[in-house]
């Protein structure tokens, strides 16, 4: 039997056959038929090994109970590309727009199939990774990267107010309309006046909790506020300050759900060229790493 190397992320054919002691031509068959996850370089297949861990998960008769129906929902953050992505890949799974931390939550209770998260963790640096780690009964869990967005302050169209960053707001007492406690944005906000020598107490809060990435850039659009911590593409038609240049939004399920067809409909439009154009509109997007696996256990 051909030895595996086991410290590399990414298997050949004889390694991936070897790994789960087939035959070659075995392999073969279940690529040509759609079976097994892999993909093409130069030709040449290859295969992840997390993604072929999350797939022999997927494929293990369980005990019962544990295969319990995950209604076909997306809870979590809202970003811009990926609702647009949810709806044009008929993929029919519902948007909860819950806030990353809640809709982290719903996934770890069986309650949603799809987590959209971007919770960064203030310690190390990290994004979402130490957040699954806390909440999420670990065993049956894949976080796969989307995309990394740029964050920084929505303004009125051509910034009328001359705002140059965050202490404007406690020194001028500007309006800063927000997310709920939960919400990434929210996180991220805490984190940046934090780095700044200020407090939530210091700041003007706008009444109104948003909901969405569009709710903030309405109440600024409509003078319900006069800036908000938010991603690039949703400043269509305002101003943008960018404060925070690579933001980590990452997708979250149980690792058989990675092969529902919902979830594999959603990621297959993610490689089109419509895709493509459509982050390159909104503005604010890096796709480089899309689809790498980044923890699995």
């Amino acid at each position: 039997m051909k030895t595996v190397k086991t410290a590399s992320t990414l298997l050949t054919t004889g390694e991936v056959a070897a790994y789960l002691r087939m035959k070659e031509r075995t392999v073969y068959d279940m690529v040509a038929r759609q079976q097994i996850p892999c993909s093409r370089a130069t030709g040449k297949l290859l295969f992840s090994r997390p993604l072929i861990d999350a797939w022999v998960e997927a494929h293990t008769e369980m005990p019962a109970g544990r295969n319990a129906v995950v209604p076909m929902i997306y809870a979590g953050s809202s970003d811009p590309l990926l609702e647009w992505a949810l709806r044009q890949s008929g993929c029919g799974l519902a948007v909860l727009a819950t806030g990353s931390r809640r809709g982290l939550e719903a996934m770890a209770r069986g309650e949603a199939m799809l987590a959209g998260v971007h919770l960064l963790d203030p310690g190390t640096g990290e994004y979402n990774v130490p957040h699954v780690q806390a909440l999420v009964p670990q065993g049956d869990v894949v976080v796969i990267h989307w995309a990394r967005r740029v964050q920084g302050l929505l303004l009125a169209a051509g910034n009328p107010l001359g705002i140059a960053g965050l202490r404007d707001l406690a020194e001028r007492g500007l309006r800063l309309a927000r997310r709920g406690e939960g919400a990434g944005s929210q996180l991220l906000l805490e984190v940046l006046l934090d780095r700044a020598g200020l407090s939530m107490g210091a700041i003007r809060v706008a009444s109104q909790i948003a909901e969405t990435e569009r709710d903030l850039a309405s109440m600024i659009a409509m003078d319900e506020a006069d800036c908000a911590l938010g991603v690039a593409a949703a400043a269509e038609g305002l101003g943008f300050l960018p404060l925070w240049p690579a933001e980590s939004f990452d997708l979250v399920m149980r690792r058989r759900d990675y092969f529902e067809p919902a979830v594999q409909a959603l990621l297959a439009l993610a490689r089109t060229e419509a895709f493509a154009r459509r982050a390159e509109h909104l503005g604010g997007y890096d796709l480089g790493d899309l689809g790498q696996v980044r923890f699995n256990a």
